[in-house]
């Protein structure tokens, strides 16, 4: 068999990997073993921030919904339970969206659910 040197292609993986490392500190935007488990870190890092970001926002949500209820004497899970009941299918972002920007609208809301 003839002899196959891989040059060429070693070359490519290490500057495409190195591209991706860009900015990183110290060795791991140098050296290409550092680099591929500072690429490989971050990539389960991004995947579960992702996760944690559709987590964030409900809770923000939850928060965003809170605030106007207890002014209105009424606790969110009462509110929630009261939706649930009446058969009002809305979520959560809508609800925030409502009570954040429409409040005259989430009022009447409020009514019709007490």
């Amino acid at each position: 068999m003839t002899r196959v040197k891989k040059g060429v292609n070693a070359l490519k993986t290490r500057r495409n990997t190195l591209k991706k490392v860009k900015g990183y500190r110290f060795g791991r935007s140098t050296k290409e073993r550092a680099a591929q488990e500072a690429i490989f870190h971050a990539g389960v890092y991004a995947f579960a921030h992702r996760k944690d970001k559709k987590n964030d926002a409900r809770r923000l949500w939850n928060i965003k919904l809170s605030v106007p209820l207890k002014a209105a004497g009424l606790s969110y899970s009462k509110f929630i339970g009261a939706l649930k009941k009446k058969e009002i299918a809305i979520d959560r972002k809508i609800l925030a969206d409502l009570a954040h920007n429409n409040p005259e609208s989430f009022s009447r809301l409020l009514k019709k659910v007490a």
